[in-house]
């Protein structure tokens, strides 16, 4: 039998790149072999994130979202592939969600307080809004993907904020794989995505925080191997008004913030794009809807409801299981 030969692996070597976008920071932890040019691969994840924000940021005046929310009804607006691809999921995720997910509740987010417009609610515009989103359909916004286009059929205003980030991830996951990187860990905010495993074989380890305003606690710690993972709560970005806190996410349905019991879903998925955009839905949905929703769609998900004797979990998939390593509260 003839003797087999090898190249010996580059060794590796743990690194972190990270940089600035979208009002916070993204960040990849990665095993990378000596040759990757790790110049060249931070330009390149910075261009990826900085290419989502650039085109689907409410908050610049330039971008593509703001050029379609701007078009007049029935006017084809020739958009990027990668918007499309992001509407496109939005909006299966909308039909998924039975509107839990909406991508089309910019209007809402600026009246209440939350988007570029203004920092405070108007109820004048949150009246106008709710009547707008009454008239609101599955069916009011056309996507022409072989022609790379696409169009509103009613006035409404698109708002990506529950799905971009976490499509932003799956484009540095996407930079690392075009670099030979094999083992790392991108993220942005709360949504990461596992590029394989650490280089010693171990998943990566990521925490889970407690939903505490103004405060970042770890709950738990998940394992991550080829697999992303997005939260979404009422606790990191809210309104007080009134002495009432508003939390940041729309429900569609209600035409005004999220007002349930949940403080945080978390959602495991192939892509963050999908995570990210699911555990919106899943927040909005609430604790009884949710978990059927989340049942339904077989989903691994985590919710964090807020009681009188504290936080309670209801998990499915692996949070039902002894796989997360659970802290005190």
């Amino acid at each position: 039998m003839p003797k087999m030969s090898s190249e010996p692996a580059a060794p590796c070597k743990r690194t972190t790149l990270h940089g600035p976008t979208m009002g916070t920071r993204w960040s990849a932890s990665m095993d990378a072999e000596t040759i990757v040019d790790l110049k060249a691969l931070r330009q390149d994840l910075a261009f990826a994130v900085q290419q989502v924000d650039t085109q689907m940021s409410p908050w610049k005046p330039d971008s593509d979202l703001v050029r379609l929310n701007r078009a007049s009804v029935d006017t084809w607006v020739d958009l990027p592939f990668e918007m499309l691809e992001v509407l496109s999921c939005a909006m299966d995720v909308q039909r998924l969600s039975a509107g839990a997910f909406d991508p089309c509740v910019g209007a809402l987010v600026d009246a209440w307080g939350f988007g570029a417009v203004r920092d405070a609610p108007d109820t004048e515009a949150i009246r106008e809004a709710r009547q707008a989103a009454a008239r609101t359909t599955h069916g009011c916004l056309e996507l022409d993907h072989p022609a790379g286009r696409a169009r509103k059929r009613a006035p409404l205003q698109v708002d990506l904020c529950g799905i971009a980030k976490g499509y932003a991830v799956d484009r540095m996951a996407a930079v690392l794989h075009q670099h030979g990187v094999r083992h790392a860990l991108a993220a942005l905010d709360g949504e990461l995505r596992a590029v394989g495993s650490q280089a010693g074989g171990a998943p990566w380890a990521v925490a889970l925080e407690c939903p505490e305003p103004g405060r970042r606690a770890v709950r738990g710690v998940l394992e991550l191997d080829d697999l992303s993972v997005a939260t979404s709560g009422d606790y990191r970005h809210y309104l007080d008004v009134g002495g009432a806190r508003l939390a940041h996410t729309m429900d569609a349905r209600r035409a005004a913030p999220v007002n349930n019991a949940v403080a945080s879903v978390t959602v495991l998925a192939r892509t963050a794009m999908h995570a990210d955009a699911w555990a919106t839905a899943l927040l909005v949905a609430g604790p009884g809807e949710g978990l059927a929703m989340a049942q339904r769609m077989g989903l691994e998900a985590l919710f964090l409801l807020r009681r009188p004797e504290g936080l309670v979990e209801m998990g499915l998939g692996r949070f039902d299981s002894s796989t997360m390593q659970q802290d005190a509260v």
